[in-house]
């Protein structure tokens, strides 16, 4: 076992180079809101399981009360490859008044996007567990052209997240272990759209021009679990992750404005803020050897989306009204069931399937930067342990997403009127390419 010291010092330095490979990377950040890619050896089982099975490192994200599984020091690193594919349709989108008809194409938000992920871990005795976790738990990123239909709406919108989590696991006994971490988490946030000043100028559509909505911050949470291993071939994981409450300050670069607009005092560049409130998740989770070669898990979580209400940008600018965009998400539920086969010590095959409920649940609040709807996984992976102190992981997933449908309707008195009505479908889906390195020392 590597003396505490030595574990600490290696740890730094890792943490360190690790963390700035993570920021760098995640300026191109993944589809969707939030991102369960945190490990590729539960990827191949889907996340079935994923806080009961406590195979690797990763089991610092998904229930640190896994780490009392994991003997001596492993390091590992996973980079995922989301590729996703959100194709909308225009079905009659309209300025405000419904009788003159936007002008653009249609487009393709989806963004190929690199998510890594990180993990360190060390046994300090028989009963105390350490470990750190550097992963983005949080991710989105939609970019359509500046004329495309929806342009009013939404163009680029990027967020990116660094979360860094210290844990710790106590063995209570054989059968029953305990785990606590703290979260610093840093995200950064693009919100861009075009505007239409034609309309304010009596000539709609005639004079684009556009607004960079640019912030980030810090913020702060835990998460807990609990492992219950009532015999030797079966663990009950429940675990629980905190919200975390960000205040975002930054920039509002506004451009293309016309003349007679800009010698007012709206539009003008100035400085914003935002408070984001990233929603808190309690997982169960269940393992079972049926055999020497045959393994199934399972899992439910719950995740308190209903705290996203609206996106509120306020200006410094004292003439400049709020920009808001409402939502009205819905608490979401997750169901995986995963199945591994082990044909030889040294290899493992994976295979999982999951339901994934989407929070918005009506087109009247399904926006082109988010344009979430129910979605259905099938996952396959792969095992192969080299060496005793090497294992490697590969995974694919492919998603089918029920085709979102957006019915944004704008009046004289919403967030929308000069955005218009936004009318149409998306043809969505999600391929996801993912492979692993774990270490043992």
């Amino acid at each position: 076992m590597i003396p505490a010291k030595s574990f600490f010092s290696r740890l730094a330095v890792v943490v360190v180079s690790l963390f700035l490979l993570t920021a760098a990377c995640n300026s191109a950040e993944a589809s969707g809101f939030a991102l369960i890619e945190h490990n590729v050896s539960g990827l191949g089982n889907a996340y079935a399981g994923a806080a009961a099975t406590a195979e690797d490192g990763s089991t610092i994200y998904f229930n640190p009360a896994g780490l009392t599984r994991i003997k001596g020091t492993q390091a590992m690193a996973a980079a995922h490859v989301i590729i996703p594919s959100a194709k909308f349709i225009n079905q009659g989108s309209t300025l405000l008044g419904g009788t003159t008809a936007l002008r653009g194409s249609d487009d393709n938000g989806g963004a190929v996007a690199f998510v890594p992920n990180t993990y360190v871990s060390h046994q300090l005795s028989n009963q105390v567990f350490l470990g750190l976790g550097i992963n983005a738990p949080f991710g989105l990123k939609t970019e359509y052209s500046n004329d495309w239909v929806g342009r009013y709406h939404a163009t680029m919108t990027d967020m990116m997240s660094v979360n860094v989590n210290p844990t710790i696991a106590y063995k209570v006994s054989d059968a029953f272990s305990v785990g606590a971490g703290m979260s610093v988490q840093y995200i950064k946030v693009r919100y861009d759209s075009m505007i239409d000043f034609g309309f304010l100028l009596g000539s709609p559509q005639n004079s684009d021009g556009s607004v960079s909505n640019k912030g980030d911050g810090f913020g702060f949470g835990y998460n807990l679990g609990v492992l219950v291993e009532p015999t030797d071939k079966t663990r009950l994981g429940i675990a629980y992750r905190s919200r975390v409450k960000h205040k975002l300050d930054g920039d509002a670069n506004f451009s293309g404005v016309p003349a007679p607009i800009a010698a007012g005092a709206l539009f003008k560049n100035t400085g914003i803020k935002a408070d984001v409130t990233l929603p808190d998740t309690l997982s169960f989770s269940a393992y079972h050897e049926l055999h020497p070669q045959w393994a199934v898990m399972a899992d439910v979580t719950w995740t308190n989306w209903s705290l996203f209400k609206e996106v509120r940008i306020r200006y410094d600018n004292p003439s400049q009204p709020d920009g808001v965009t409402t939502n009205i998400w819905n608490d979401s539920w997750r169901y995986s069931l995963g199945l591994t086969y082990t044909p030889k010590p040294a290899w493992k095959l994976r295979a999982g399937v999951a339901f994934d409920q989407s929070p918005v649940r009506d087109p009247e609040h399904r926006t082109p930067r988010i344009p979430c709807e129910d979605r259905f996984w099938t996952a396959l992976g792969v095992s192969y342990a080299p060496t005793k102190t090497m294992t490697l992981d590969a995974g694919y997933v492919h998603i089918f997403v029920k085709d979102p449908k957006v019915n944004l309707q704008a009046t004289n008195t919403n967030e929308n009127r000069l955005r218009g009505n936004l009318i149409g479908s998306f043809d969505a889906s999600v391929n996801i390419i993912s492979a692993q390195a774990r270490i043992s020392f």
